[in-house]
């Protein structure tokens, strides 16, 4: 019998008896009781029910971002979570969740009033996570691939040889290359997430790792005031269904065909 099967018969039996009034728990016998539940409640939250959805997609309020000022925040979380390195120079960085100005996140867009009421603020951008991805027709290792299961645009560094051909196809920037060997610059080592290596293609992946274990993404997390929202855009009853009945909405550059699923409240 391993030890955490023991610690949770030993916590079911103590509690038992301390409910029947049968027992009077010392002071360390309390403290390893308690020690047991956490245990117990961590081991619960790590083997939850996987998050899933017919189609993910996000919705980012860029009022809420506006209000509570939580990009860096939000980036952070997303960066810290994945072992993003920190080369300290624009021309090697590598980013999964980063900020743009309005007026380079949405090119074409032409309602001049709302442009002028965002032109200094920062938007949110990460991979949009495509209908219609054209990263991924370009692949010749089908190191990148779109998960018919969800619509999440997936990467295997392992498969990446470094042609960069997806970065070119890709029309948001939404990819980065190591340059260097990213390891010696990730400032603090996440040891649940894989480190990637020299010469390969890296990118936001919805926190697939995250939703296997029942988890929301990092960045939404991060957000505790509901700046980003995520859910099953084919769930009539979802959150972001709502959302995006109740708001206007705007995706970047939907004219290019690739139907990007991650919309902006202006």
């Amino acid at each position: 019998m391993d030890g955490s099967r023991r610690g949770f018969l030993k916590l079911a039996g103590l509690t038992a008896l301390g409910a029947a009034g049968t027992v009077s728990l010392s002071a360390q016998e309390q403290e390893a009781v308690e020690t047991v539940a956490e245990v117990a409640t961590d081991s619960v939250t790590e083997n939850a029910a996987p998050l899933t959805a017919k189609r993910w997609a996000m919705v980012i309020d860029l009022k809420k971002f506006e209000e509570h000022k939580s990009w860096d925040r939000c980036v952070e979380a997303c960066h810290s979570s994945h072992n993003v390195p920190d080369f300290e120079n624009p021309k090697d960085e590598i980013k999964w969740t980063w900020t743009e100005e309005f007026e380079k996140a949405f090119p074409a867009f032409e309602h001049g009033h709302v442009t002028e009421q965002h032109e200094h603020q920062p938007v949110l951008v990460l991979c949009n996570h495509c209908d219609n991805p054209p990263c991924t027709r370009v692949c010749p290792t089908q190191a990148t691939w779109k998960r018919d299961s969800d619509g999440i645009v997936m990467m295997d560094w392992h498969r990446c040889i470094g042609c960069r051909y997806c970065i070119v196809a890709c029309p948001y920037g939404s990819r980065s290359f190591n340059w260097r060997d990213p390891r010696p610059h990730i400032p603090n080592l996440h040891a649940d997430f894989p480190t990637r290596m020299r010469g390969v293609v890296e990118k936001c992946t919805f926190c697939e790792e995250r939703l296997a274990k029942g988890q929301l993404p990092a960045c939404v997390e991060a957000c505790e005031n509901g700046e980003i929202v995520f859910g099953d855009l084919e769930d009539p009853t979802s959150e972001v269904r709502q959302l995006l009945k109740e708001h206007f909405a705007i995706r970047r550059k939907v004219n290019l065909g690739t139907q990007p699923e991650i919309y902006y409240i202006v």
